[in-house]
């Protein structure tokens, strides 16, 4: 099975179509989406027709999900963040807001190898940055593989025999492989399609290959340019345009 690998869209349709293009043209068997398909970005329902139409195998919610949908209050948010979630709740109709509400929280098994969450397996809004957070999730993890997002960041950490370690992704490459080893777990982030954290503005998406037991690493470029038009011209926050030119 190939699965393409979706996460934190963030309302952004160009970064998504590229996506989708690019993985459309390589092959896959079905999607999964690890959550925040809104916030942020200027078309929240664009994007959840996308993701609706695209219908995954599987797929979780995220917190700017929950807060836009009306299940939660942006309370944790910072104050662009809380501006945008006000705009996204109020642009999203009504039954694009109850989707999203519907959308199950994390950790989900796909299969036998595979379960994604969008924080964390032990808390879907917890971020996985360092060595201890990640230990903790590849020992709560279940499956050999757990694709998670949230963090904005593309990385990759396993566990062997009782050994840990983490891969960074090379900057400059457009697609990087990781090879499953037997009797190792791997803890996947394939990074933002729409909102990149890592300084490098480009999209990010995986396609997991389970029989290959391989995790395909790509980065697209998309025009940026035209999602700054769209979110100035929604009055959202200008940072949110600066930053996408910047990966930050």
């Amino acid at each position: 099975m190939r699965y393409l690998v979706l996460t934190d869209i963030h309302a952004n349709m160009e970064a998504l179509d590229a996506c989708l293009a690019d993985a459309t043209a390589r092959g896959y068997d079905g999607a999964l989406v690890l959550g925040d398909l809104v916030g942020y970005g200027p078309e929240p329902n664009a994007a959840v027709k996308r993701i609706q139409d695209l219908a995954p195998m599987a797929i979780v919610r995220g917190n700017h999900d929950k807060v836009a949908s009306g299940l939660e209050p942006p309370d944790g948010f910072n104050t662009v963040a809380k501006n945008a979630a006000r705009w996204t709740h109020e642009v999203l109709t009504p039954a694009n807001r109850e989707w999203l509400a519907s959308l199950p929280l994390g950790p989900t098994i796909v299969d036998e190898v595979v379960e994604i969450c969008h924080g964390a397996p032990f808390d879907e809004d917890s971020y996985i940055f360092d060595e201890l957070d990640a230990v903790h999730a590849l020992k709560t993890s279940v499956r050999p593989l757990c694709l998670f997002g949230h963090t904005h960041y593309p990385v990759s950490f396993e566990l062997s025999d009782g050994m840990f370690d983490s891969i960074d992704p090379i900057a400059a490459a457009e697609m990087q492989l990781l090879s499953m080893r037997p009797r190792s777990k791997y803890l996947v982030n394939p990074g933002s399609v729409g909102q990149p954290r890592d300084g490098d503005p480009r999209a990010a998406y995986a396609i997991v290959d389970t029989a290959a037991r391989a995790v395909e690493l790509f980065r697209i470029r998309y025009a940026v340019e035209e999602t700054q038009a769209k979110l100035v011209m929604a009055g959202l926050p200008e940072v949110l345009a600066h930053r996408l030119a910047v990966g930050r």
